[in-house]
């Protein structure tokens, strides 16, 4: 649950503080690692603090969850261990056979993944929309549509939605609006606050920051919906563990600098990209040029670190533009302080293929990290050529 103590405080102050209450026998600054299964009652039912049992509570998740909530102004965080945890959990809170989902055009491939081969196998039914376009959003909806399914930024093509726009249409609809903030992170981007019913995140990426941690997230503003959520993450289990929580929550607390610096080496790179004769389209919001730049302007504080690029000559030309960096390192994953390069049709987005989901063969995906600018553009000019 949210600390309503924390509700004025500006979002720097938030990532460090929310959850984070210092030890009340020790006074340890930093919230200690509950590494523990079970705990001592007073008596039958005399439960301290209300722990029983670490599948449904640990105080190191806590500290964690009531971090999440705070950071996103939500009433209720809850934290998994993966984003495809939190994203099952969800799906399997909300929908029941014979519901419908609309899922974007442009979605991160485990996510398709799940719906295609998992949930429709319980008689739940998908259709995939442009989320960017307010009318296919429409025109995808059918009476049984419980949810829209949204990420903003994209993956891989970084594509921007307008949040408020298309959760007028699922309020509408009578259709809850899950947005994955993954990619912009709390910092750059308040779906709750531009209508989202819930908000998704994968921790391993931008909130954890240093590619060592999995975890997932849900954050709602609902807090009867809250209960609803954190009722069925104890009945399947997949929470995060308290050394996985404890970890996110140390990444969290410099999650505004690494943002702030994650955009700004991300917009002198894209600069470059668009400039590169070997490069044939750039995909990032923060361009003038991209569709969705005036949306992501409207909608986020900056426009992240992740750019993808079409590169001249082909699929072969792009896998061999990713064996060639120095520097960014040939991975899968995003968001860690150090440069990843990918090719999503071949990696990420393999699951993807031959569907209406399918990426550019030519495409190049990377998480811009925060070294040094320069030593980041001269290794992409030579990985070029």
């Amino acid at each position: 649950m949210s600390d309503d103590s924390h509700e004025h405080q500006s979002f720097e102050t938030r990532a460090i503080h929310a959850g984070n209450t210092a030890d009340p026998l020790t006074g340890a600054v930093v919230p200690p690692i509950y590494q523990v299964s079970t705990y001592k009652q007073d008596g039958v039912g005399g439960l301290r603090g209300g722990y029983e049992y670490s599948r449904s509570a640990n105080p190191t998740r806590t500290a964690l969850e009531e971090n999440l909530a705070a950071l996103e102004g939500g009433r209720r965080g809850l934290a998994f261990a993966s984003g495809l945890a939190a994203e099952d959990c969800l799906l399997r809170t909300l929908l029941s056979p014979g519901d419908h989902v609309v899922i974007p055009n442009d979605a991160y491939g485990g996510t398709f993944r799940l719906f295609a081969k998992v949930v429709s196998r319980w008689g739940v039914e998908w259709s995939v929309a442009d989320t960017s376009d307010a009318d296919s959003v429409r025109a995808a909806l059918t009476p049984k549509t419980k949810v829209i399914w949204v990420e903003t930024p994209s993956n891989p093509l970084l594509g921007i939605t307008d949040i408020a726009v298309v959760a007028d249409i699922a309020r509408s609809a009578g259709a809850k609006l899950v947005v994955d903030n993954t990619f912009a992170s709390p910092y750059l981007q308040q779906p709750l606050a531009l209508g989202a019913d819930v908000v998704v995140h994968s921790l391993t990426k931008y909130m954890g920051g240093h590619s060592d941690v999995v975890g997932g997230a849900l954050v709602t503003a609902d807090a009867a919906l809250g209960e609803e959520l954190a009722y069925h993450q104890n009945a399947m289990g997949a929470v995060a563990g308290p050394f996985d929580s404890w970890i996110v929550l140390r990444g969290i607390k410099t999650l505004a600098v690494r943002m702030d610096r994650h955009a700004e080496n991300a917009a002198k790179i894209a600069g470059m990209l668009t400039r590169h004769p070997k490069v044939h389209k750039v995909l990032y919001p923060g361009l003038a040029e991209h569709p969705g730049h005036e949306i992501a302007a409207k909608q986020m504080r900056n426009f992240g670190g992740m750019i993808s690029f079409c590169v001249v000559g082909g699929e072969q030309a792009a896998v061999d533009v990713c064996a060639r960096t120095k520097i960014f390192t040939l991975a899968e994953s995003l968001g860690g302080v150090e440069s990843l390069i990918e090719h999503p049709g071949r990696m990420t987005h393999a699951s993807v293929a031959g569907s209406a989901l399918e990426v550019p063969a030519d495409l190049v995906r990377v998480s811009v990290g925060i070294e040094n600018a320069d030593d980041l553009l001269a290794d992409l000019t030579q990985a070029l050529g």
